[in-house]
């Protein structure tokens, strides 16, 4: 066993399991409920999952299932989530470029251009600060709005305005409110600034350090920089214009709105759709051809070393760097004038097909498992769990304790599983001394 957990990657689970389970005994006190009475074992589970892991998804009425005690576990395993999954990326990102020798190590410090072996505590410092600035950032906006706007009491407007901003730059999707934050979504003083704390989350530090040191150069950036940020600005480009074409007669959702406010909800769904998990429009009204853009948002995720879950917006953009050298005939794939390495194009390939294949079977299993469910539905909410998203169009609090199980399971392996296994490929890397006989077998 000593063994076993030499090597640090594997220590990656359970340092997320043990945070669900403490958060789970917690949700079982009674005095975590608003009716003070103990909930069901699979309610706790999924829900300390759902937080740690910043999903949000929920099958419960979150603001009158659990008491002000119970939505307070929930606020602080969240942070713990976040703060926590950022940290454990840059441990092993560092484990990893130590164990790799030196010409290894200089390419990942150049690659993150900010992970150096003598600046953990400095780096660990900066993230802590910027987090919490933010968070500092949007309770403001959101508690004044609310204090001085919507006549909310002082104390319970900066209760909201500290929870949602939790939730909402942690990407976690909890809401005090039933029906999300609809009631805010044509107010871009609750909204715009959630939505604007989701994407900061989901950038990821070492791209967001790096975009803002070099902000004047942005040609300087590290290849994986350049593929976090403009390619997040790409997947929000086309995912805004596409809801909004999509939506802009269903009477249902953006239909009833003016121009401007067809414009912000939007945006704002399509920012918190990627990654946060609020709604700022009812999901279950949507159109069809809506579905399956939110879908794949959800698969595609946000920025390494985030908040953010799916397969992370730099290896679905090298995956298409790589679909158009091949297209094109050109012998390496090279982005803003760097080859990238080969090994770097498998980890991409390999993280999004095992994606593709979980989410595959998530889905088989669920429809399985429950009667009478949509096929669309079950891939949304599958898709929705694994990428720890937590949008939901309202199948989980329906399905039976073996789908909601399933979910949880997908939480946790969709927070914890792409890191683990990234890591675990970069350190089995061994160079062989010998090569076989090379072929070339029929493809397509």
């Amino acid at each position: 066993m000593h063994r076993f957990f030499r090597n640090p990657v594997r220590l990656v689970p359970f340092a997320f399991l043990v945070p669900i389970l403490l958060g789970t005994g917690l949700l079982m006190a009674r005095w975590a409920t608003a009716e003070h009475v103990r909930p069901p074992v699979v309610t706790a589970l999924f829900t300390a999952t759902s937080a740690v892991s910043v999903t949000g998804m929920a099958i419960t009425d979150t603001p009158n299932y659990w008491s002000g005690w119970g939505l307070l576990v929930i606020t602080l395993l969240t942070q713990l989530g976040g703060l926590g999954i950022l940290t454990v990326a840059a441990l092993v990102i560092l484990v990893v470029s130590s164990q790799l020798g030196l010409r290894n190590r200089l390419l990942v410090q150049a690659e993150t251009a900010e992970f150096g072996l003598g600046d953990v505590g400095r780096l660990l410092r900066r993230i802590a600060l910027t987090v919490f600035a933010c968070e500092a950032v949007m309770t403001v906006l959101v508690a004044g709005r609310l204090w001085l706007t919507y006549d909310y009491p002082f104390s319970e407007a900066l209760w909201s305005g500290v929870f949602h901003a939790v939730q909402g730059f942690n990407n976690g999707g909890f809401a005090l409110y039933t029906d999300g934050l609809l009631a805010f979504s044509r107010d871009p003083w609750v909204s715009l600034p959630l939505a604007i704390g989701a994407i900061i989350g989901g950038l990821g530090f070492p791209a967001l350090f790096e975009a803002v040191r070099e902000w004047r150069q942005p040609t300087r950036w590290a290849v994986a920089t350049k593929l976090t940020i403009w390619g997040s600005a790409v997947l929000l480009l086309v995912g805004f214009v596409g809801l909004l074409a999509a939506e802009w007669t269903n009477a249902s959702t953006i239909g009833q709105y003016d121009v401007p406010g067809k414009i912000l909800a939007s945006f704002t769904q399509i920012a918190l759709s990627r990654t946060g998990g609020y709604s700022v429009l009812d999901i279950t009204a949507l159109q069809e051809e809506s579905y399956p853009l939110l879908i794949v948002l959800m698969f595609i995720g946000g920025g390494s070393a985030s908040t953010a879950g799916g397969i992370k917006v730099s290896t679905f953009f090298l995956l298409a760097f790589t679909i158009w050298a091949e297209l094109r005939g050109e012998p390496d794939v090279t982005i803003g004038h760097r080859r990238v390495a080969t090994a770097s194009q498998r980890q991409a390939l390999t993280v999004a097909l095992l994606s593709v294949a979980l989410v595959a079977a998530g889905t088989m299993l669920l429809l399985l498992i429950t009667e009478g469910i949509r096929f669309v539905a079950a891939l949304f909410e599958i898709t929705s769990a694994f990428s720890t998203t937590g949008l939901t169009i309202g199948l989980a609090a329906e399905l039976p304790a073996g789908g909601q199980l399933a979910l949880t399971v997908l939480m946790f392996i969709g927070r914890v599983g792409t890191l683990t296994l990234g890591s675990a490929i970069a350190l089995n890397t061994r160079r062989r001394l010998y090569r076989y006989p090379q072929e070339q077998p029929i493809v397509g």
